[in-house]
């Protein structure tokens, strides 16, 4: 373990099947554990806000989920496959019960989790996340795959990632020789986005924890509608709103910091 400059987490990892490595942060504390997944092409780091924003009462942990950031790629990116790591980091670190937060991909994850283990979530915090998704067709993310994976130079592989470049610049990883790569392989975000679409309804009623859902109100994927037909059928389950886009916990960290901070203060 060492202590990064930029978090101020512990990073750790654990081996998974066949040795693959799964990379975490935590954050510390003696709080209670709560599990912050983030979304496709993000990492645990992104978290380090809202850490800071719960203080000592939470103890965040926050992974790299397969194929991001400083975890290794994976074979497939199924719905079981990110479950499994989940499960596998639960146990790893002695977590009975913890709340499960996630943004966009890890909120599916959450609350996907939270149905198969109903007994290990204590709470659910959904942040940009839909029940339906990708139904009418077509790939949203199918602009990666025009990016460049890896250059030899830093410069190199920010000058080929064109538009994209100020999103992803600050993340880049340097290889052992000495090349520079993106946090994440086109091809895998993809192919996991693929593997997310579908009609979720039957696993987000299958958990009775309390929850929130998170949605951005300008630009955001979850619409007033589906986020009110979230909270009908699922009792126990709260509605916030803050006006900001997809990207809601980085966008607008003071607000989102303040609602989370809000729902957790009445979790049991």
């Amino acid at each position: 373990m060492n202590e990064t400059a930029e978090t101020h987490a512990i990073r750790a990892e654990l081996a998974l099947d066949g040795g693959r490595r799964l990379s975490y942060l935590d954050f510390g504390g003696a709080g209670r554990p709560l599990v912050a997944l983030h979304g496709h092409m993000s990492e645990g780091a992104t978290f380090a806000d809202l850490a800071a924003r719960l203080g000592d009462e939470w103890r965040v942990i926050a992974p790299d989920q397969r194929g991001h950031g400083a975890s290794d790629r994976a074979a497939d990116y199924s719905r079981e496959g990110y479950l499994a790591d989940l499960l596998a980091l639960f146990d790893h670190l002695g977590l009975e019960q913890a709340v499960l937060l996630g943004h966009s991909l890890g909120a599916i994850n959450a609350y996907q989790f939270a149905a198969r283990h109903p007994g290990r979530v204590a709470a659910l915090i959904n942040a940009e996340a839909p029940v339906e998704l990708g139904l009418d067709g077509g790939n949203p993310l199918a602009f990666v795959l025009s990016l460049p994976y890896a250059a030899p130079t830093r410069e190199a592989l920010v000058a080929g990632m064109g538009p994209a470049a100020p999103y992803f610049s600050d993340r880049l990883r340097q290889s052992a020789d000495g090349s520079w790569r993106l946090p994440f392989h086109p091809q895998d975000i993809y192919d996991s986005e693929e593997l997310v679409h579908g009609s979720h309804w039957a696993d987000w009623t299958a958990s009775a924890c309390p929850a929130l859902v998170i949605r951005g109100a300008k630009g955001g994927v979850v619409s007033a509608e589906q986020a009110r037909e979230m909270a009908e059928r699922r009792p126990g389950t709260e509605v916030a709103e803050l006006a900001t886009d997809h990207l809601i916990y980085t966008a607008d960290p003071v607000g989102f910091g303040g609602v989370v901070a809000d729902f957790l203060a009445g979790v049991a």
